[in-house]
């Protein structure tokens, strides 16, 4: 997770950059357009978040805020929600920025992933000065209070952050590490569980991309945690690389986490480059995305794919990597670059549903006006036995309606599977769908949206019935 002096990753910077081979650059160059749906589009059409690293500073920024409006279904804050934002002086919590990108999200139908509760990197200078129980006290109260802070706004959580060694070792340089030892991964994950019961509990690090020495401790650490049941639902890979790097096992590694039981995810996505760029350089950048948002396609458990940011205009690459750059999917002018295409070819042609066609002649108001308050509108994208659902819930009465439930009944056996911007519970074909704690009041003629993922045996007729406050709803 570097932002402004990450960690050194000298696995990486050691590594030699390897241009592809003509063929594969005449590959990358040779993408299908998709013009006409953005990357968000897609990314929902196939059932897979796509998310950036927001700094909630930069939203002022015109060209900033349209792409991140636009593009993207998921945010992570870069590091609003650290130690070091939250909780800079022992017991005295600070939300502001972390409240910010919530806010943004919430605005705009996007999940958040929230980053990060433990980390040995952007700790205040207290939490150093700790030791033994005293920390253990200090970690569990802010692994509580910021867990609980967020409840129900963050689809999930960087539990741990970067807690192992290039060689699976437990990484020294963490005072939790040094102080704690190797139970206090476990002791952060029950309290986070303790804190936010409906929270995806990941673990995160990087260089862990390929099947090696690290990412084989990290499956033996959740292989025993899920053994003991300690509660891990999640891995998150980094994925900082280089052109023409980009493992080839990292499918096989990915998929041998989901194998285990746990989501994957890949967290931290950018690829960098010897700069300046030139025309086969940036081919052989757009291919690596391409393969890396492929592989997420491909294993059933990957979550989706996060950018490390918007615009190489405030990447972490070049203060860190000197004479290399360029390592996003926008340039510093914020203008595409053949990554943006390459990206969009890796969905394999999956376009979103089209809405219906406005017609000319509007319809024939009934005689009768209809009597309820409230009107539903559920649109669907869907493939294989999944489907990602949205639903915009719109109050058509003439007073504003304070604390919601919308109740509704699938008709044909589908399972919800994660839902966002609500709390949403099944029992058999029943869903109870209840607002967040951020968007519980519709105004009149307002509207309130929220949406999940969902699975289905092949039939996947939408429901024909809602309530609201158990008032029947029309349907759109």
């Amino acid at each position: 997770m570097p932002v402004v002096h990450p960690p050194r990753r000298s696995a990486l910077r050691t590594a030699a950059v390897a241009l592809a081979v003509t063929a594969a650059v005449g590959a990358a160059l040779a993408i299908p357009a998709q013009a006409a749906s953005s990357l968000k589009d897609l990314a929902t059409a196939a059932g897979k978040d796509i998310g950036f690293a927001l700094d909630p500073n930069r939203l002022s920024e015109s060209a900033y805020k349209s792409i991140a409006d636009s593009e993207f279904t998921l945010v992570v804050p870069e590091n609003a929600m650290k130690w070091d934002a939250t909780e800079p002086s022992q017991n005295s919590f600070s939300y502001g920025g972390g409240d910010q990108v919530v806010s943004y999200a919430a605005s705009g139908g996007k999940k958040v992933y929230g980053h990060t509760l433990v980390w040995h990197s952007q700790l205040p200078g207290w939490v150093n000065n700790l030791s033994g129980t005293a920390l253990q006290s200090a970690m569990t109260n802010h692994v509580t209070n910021v867990a609980t802070h967020f409840k129900g706004k963050v689809v999930a959580w960087d539990v741990v952050n970067e807690a192992f060694g290039e060689n699976g070792e437990r990484r020294s340089d963490s005072p939790f590490q040094q102080k704690l030892g190797d139970g206090y991964i476990e002791t952060a994950f029950r309290a986070a569980r303790a804190a936010d019961p409906n929270a995806k509990l990941c673990i995160n690090d990087y260089n862990t991309d390929a099947v090696n020495s690290k990412s084989t401790a990290i499956y033996n650490l959740v292989k025993d945690f899920k053994a003991r049941g300690v509660p891990i639902d999640c891995v998150g890979f980094q994925s900082h690389l280089i052109i023409g790097q980009v493992p080839s096992t990292m499918q096989q590694n990915l998929q041998r986490f989901a194998d285990l039981g746990v989501d994957v995810r890949v967290t931290e996505l950018d690829i960098r480059m010897q700069t300046p760029s030139d025309a086969t350089k940036l081919a052989t950048q757009a291919a690596d995305f391409k393969k890396v948002f492929q592989i997420c396609l491909a294993v059933s458990r990957c979550q989706g794919v996060t950018i490390w940011g918007i615009t190489d205009k405030y990447s972490w690459v070049p203060d860190t990597f000197p004479g290399q750059g360029a390592a996003l999917v926008w340039d510093a002018n914020y203008a595409k670059k053949p990554a943006y295409d390459a990206i969009a070819s890796a969905f394999g042609g999956i376009t979103p549903t089209t809405p219906p066609v406005t017609p000319t002649t509007p319809p024939v108001t009934p005689t009768t006006p209809p009597t309820a308050g409230c009107q539903v509108t559920y649109g669907v994208n869907q493939w294989n036995t999944g489907f990602t659902a949205n639903v915009v819930v719109k109050n058509t009465s003439s007073t504003a309606i304070n604390g919601w439930t919308l109740t509704f009944s699938f008709p044909a056996g589908q399972t919800v599977t994660q839902a966002w911007s609500s709390v949403t519970t099944q029992s058999g074909s029943a869903v109870t769908v209840k607002n967040a704690a951020w968007n519980g009041s519709i105004p009149a003629g307002g509207s309130q949206q929220f949406g999940f993922n969902g699975s289905h045996s092949g039939s996947n007729t939408a429901p024909s019935a809602f309530s609201l406050n158990g008032t029947a709803c029309t349907v759109a």
